[in-house]
């Protein structure tokens, strides 16, 4: 049957196809929706992770117990993720094991734009990089198949475009594959140093034996066309190739970027009179050409940021492009902010009257930094804030402490912000932090997480309790404040600074667009009352603009969440009647 499919599901059909039996994995934009689809199958395990290095331990587990498993993760997963990847790459698998990682170039929502392909070389497994929907739910079958023969784990590189893009895609049967047998091996699976040793060498003499089936796979394809041109290419680059020469030029569709084939890439280099080499992100496939002693073209020419596109190769050709319908430059930016009614706002807003330095962590609350709120001071990688403010203080001194906290969402935290806590409590930093319990995983499309009390399915499952947690890793001061009420908030945040030991707040209040959070009526601006103070627009909410000179809530929009009527002092907000 032939269906019309975004990448990830593809991805996910091609797992299933090939027999998986469990999934683990932590929700990461471009890579969330692989996961979403395989929970909806009722004959595998599914499940969300604390993080990506439970995840993928997961997905060892039972690899190691003989079940087909596969995780999903993005790019900067992968670096939560590289501890057991490395290892395992030595044990190599018991029945087969996938991890597919999505990179995101031009960071639509990423704080980096990494290049995924340098962990498939250094930790010396293979890669399988498809370039359309069809592609993803093949290489995803055939991966098993690869891991299982080369007894390794083998990575499926998407990015942004092939992971949400759609194309036609021919689906097929769930393969019945039998449960491996586990047979204990400890020099296999032991890494101790001593059998750790003895697994090099093994991974060596794969890495070769890779390299000669990279020759003749599947994965990579010459597509004759003229002889002038010649060009090597790879995922959503090759498409805007195809878009532009169409069979006007010779093209080597590299499908498995690691271990990169040098015959077949010598051959071709000599079938043409110019070489040209084309990938997104960093020169991977370029260097490897210059090691072997090609000169082709490349990121001279093409760049090693961003996404490219149509246009962007036919004008390094110096073609002319393809005519686009271009936006109004008169249009105005939308940047993207925090939904009207969000809970994360009111402690923003706080955290801003008062002049605090913030060190934010990733998730929807990042927005904070945008204007008119402009209060986050810096983000770094999940967890890093409850890390840093820790550094931060001792690096800066105790007055610093009286003015400065950490905000973390729940998910976020139990990723990795809780051992960032264990860290202020046993070292000892007059460290406050905010957890920003908005019940769900917010950014990625409300995913749940062990903070939720249910588990993927919506089942009901193991609840962590923030407070008893933060307690038990030797907090004493936890409390917890309403977002929406603004003086409590304040109260809580002047307490905690003054405090002459490490707390922690937790905002709690779910996210206004769960299903099961019910809306106030909105609110409404007397015109009469207004005096034009816009300290309503402070608030950067959506639903408050100014017409005429005066403040206007649009009924629309607004969730009745009451933060602004609690700014205003001439009484000008409130509901009708």
């Amino acid at each position: 049957m032939k269906r019309l499919m975004i990448g990830n599901e593809a991805v996910a059909q091609g797992l299933y196809e090939g027999g998986i039996g469990l999934v683990s994995s932590y929700p990461g934009t471009p890579s969330t929706e692989i996961t979403e689809f395989l929970a909806k199958r009722d004959d595998l395990h599914s499940e969300w992770a604390p993080n990506e290095k439970v995840a993928l331990e997961v997905a060892f587990g039972a690899s190691l117990a003989g079940v087909r498993s596969a995780c999903a993760m993005k790019h900067v997963g992968l670096n939560v993720a590289a501890d057991p990847l490395f290892t395992m790459s030595y044990t190599g698998v018991n029945a087969g094991l996938v991890i597919c990682v999505a990179d995101d170039p031009a960071m639509h929502s990423s704080q980096n734009e990494q290049d995924s392909r340098h962990y498939a070389i250094a930790a010396k497994v293979p890669m399988l990089e498809p370039a359309d929907s069809a592609e993803a739910r093949d290489f995803a079958k055939a991966a098993f198949e690869l891991s299982e023969k080369f007894d390794t784990p083998v990575l499926l590189r998407m990015c942004t475009r092939v992971a949400h893009s759609q194309s036609i895609v021919e689906t097929g049967v769930r393969e019945h594959t039998e449960k491996k047998e586990y047979i204990k091996n400890g020099a296999k699976y032991i890494m101790m140093p001593g059998n750790a040793k003895k697994r090099h060498p093994v991974v060596e003499a794969r890495t070769e034996a890779l390299a000669v089936y990279a020759e003749t796979c599947p994965f990579n394809r010459i597509e004759r066309g003229g002889d002038e041109i010649g060009i090597i290419t790879s995922g959503t680059a090759y498409q805007y190739v195809k878009e532009v020469f169409g069979e006007s030029v010779s093209v080597l569709k590299i499908g498995m970027p690691n271990p990169l084939p040098e015959k077949l890439i010598a051959g071709f280099a000599a079938s043409v009179k110019k070489l040209y080499v084309i990938e997104e992100l960093d020169p991977v496939i370029e260097n490897f050409c210059r090691s072997i002693g090609l000169d082709p073209v490349g990121k001279e020419t093409f760049s090693p940021i961003g996404e490219y596109s149509q246009q962007s190769i036919a004008e390094a050709f110096g073609m002319e492009p393809k005519p686009t319908v271009k936006a109004d430059s008169a249009a105005p930016a939308r940047p993207p902010m925090m939904c009207p009614g969000c809970p994360h706002r009111g402690i923003y807003y706080t955290l801003a009257k008062n002049k605090i330095t913030v060190l934010g962590d990733i998730g929807c609350y990042t927005l904070g930094a945008q204007p008119p709120l402009n209060a986050v001071d810096s983000t770094l990688c999940m967890g890093a804030s409850v890390s840093g403010i820790h550094g931060f203080l001792l690096g800066s001194g105790e007055e610093q402490s009286k003015k400065t906290v950490a905000v973390i969402g729940d998910s976020t935290f139990i990723h990795s912000g809780v051992t960032g806590l264990i860290n202020v409590a046993y070292n000892g930093s007059n460290s406050t932090v905010i957890i920003l319990d908005n019940s769900i995983t917010g950014m990625t499309g409300h995913q749940q997480n062990p903070t939720t009390g249910y588990n993927i399915k919506g089942d009901p499952a193991g609840k962590v309790d923030l407070e008893s947690l933060c307690r038990a890793v030797g907090i004493n001061r936890v409390r917890v404040v309403d977002p929406y009420d603004l003086k409590q908030c304040e109260q809580a945040l002047k307490e905690e600074l003054a405090a002459e030991e490490p707390s922690v707040i937790i905002s709690r209040r779910p996210c206004v667009l769960l299903k099961y959070v019910k809306t106030a009526p909105p609110l409404k601006v007397d015109t009469e009352k207004c005096r034009s103070c816009k300290r309503c627009m402070g608030l950067g909410c959506p639903a408050i603009s100014m017409k005429n000179g005066k403040a206007r809530i649009d009924a629309t929009l607004c969730v009745g969440c009451e933060v602004c009527e609690q700014l205003c002092a001439f009484g000008a907000i409130g509901r009708e009647g």
